[in-house]
């Protein structure tokens, strides 16, 4: 996509998406579904985009491509960067689990955007029974864009159960904590992805010079990710170059925390399986094992 492109017009709003349904939705619901022999599936971190990458074919085309290369999972949880609550929540688990929109300024179409779900509830008792260390609430919410967006692109066929849960602080280390806890759900067929964005500048849209500290940033975070250096990537604020203008608010990187820690060996080097810049920004995308 051009990175000169308007965002809020596109010439045929989701038209990317709708292209990817079109070539894509038999070889999704042949997908092979994960089996005890498959072991551990990994623990993700994808950076999500937003309506845009509805409008983005290679971008969807990669996300597509990288859920193929896995067994299909039992179920997915999600960690967004749109939902923080604590104590801990987990959205809705319904048939059907509405979308929740938050997002502005963009074509009503994308507003009016399904992602039918399974029934979740099967999923939602397990992670409390997972959880049991700390009280966690069932809501009603919906799936927020940070979920909905990816896993349209990924599991298009709409066929995998999924829920939300809340990032009940942006502590990097106490984010980690949390997915240790949801380890153990990857040895089950559960697919666990903390869903953020590798640089989420506004001010790299706007300006190329921003555009060289997300550039930074992304390297080293890249470096650090494959040295499997988590102390470092925790400690990002004061040792990352250009973390403040690649992360103002810390929301859209520390659910990367959330993935590493829901490895099965924290420490060993991640995976790119997503690579590239949109608007500025990385979109780097890791799995961790």
């Amino acid at each position: 996509m051009s990175e000169n492109r308007d965002p809020f017009n596109p010439a045929v709003p989701a038209g990317a998406y709708d292209d990817l349904l079109a070539r894509v939705l038999p070889q999704a619901r042949r997908q092979r579904p994960w089996e005890e022999a498959d072991g551990p599936l990994p623990a993700l971190f994808v950076s999500h985009g937003a309506p845009p990458t509805l409008d983005d074919p290679r971008w969807l085309d990669d996300l597509f491509t990288w859920a193929q290369s896995m067994p299909k999972p039992r179920a997915v949880v999600v960690v967004s960067a749109h939902w923080e609550d604590a104590p801990l929540a987990l959205s809705s688990s319904a048939p059907g689990t509405p979308l929740y929109y938050d997002f502005g300024g963009f074509h009503p179409r994308y507003y009016t955007l399904k992602y039918p779900t399974p029934d979740a509830s099967a999923l939602a008792r397990r992670m409390t029974a997972t959880l049991s260390r700390t009280t966690v609430h069932h809501t009603g919410r919906g799936l927020d864009h940070g979920a909905f967006i990816p896993l349209m692109a990924m599991y298009p066929a709409a066929d995998v159960p999924v829920v939300q849960l809340s990032m009940p602080s942006l502590d990097p280390r106490l984010l980690f904590a949390l997915g240790q806890q949801l380890r153990s759900l990857r040895e089950e067929g559960v697919l666990v992805i903390g869903s953020g964005f590798m640089t989420h500048s506004f001010a790299a849209m706007r300006s190329p010079n921003a555009a060289a500290h997300t550039r930074a940033f992304d390297e080293w975070a890249a470096d650090a990710l494959g040295r499997g250096d988590v102390d470092a990537v925790a400690d990002y604020r004061t040792k990352a170059p250009g973390a403040a203008v690649s992360h103002p608010t810390a929301e859209h990187f520390v659910p990367l925390l959330l993935t590493l820690g829901a490895a099965t060996t924290p420490d060993r080097p991640a995976t790119t399986a997503i690579d590239g810049t949109r608007y500025g920004n990385s979109i780097r995308s890791v799995q961790v094992t």
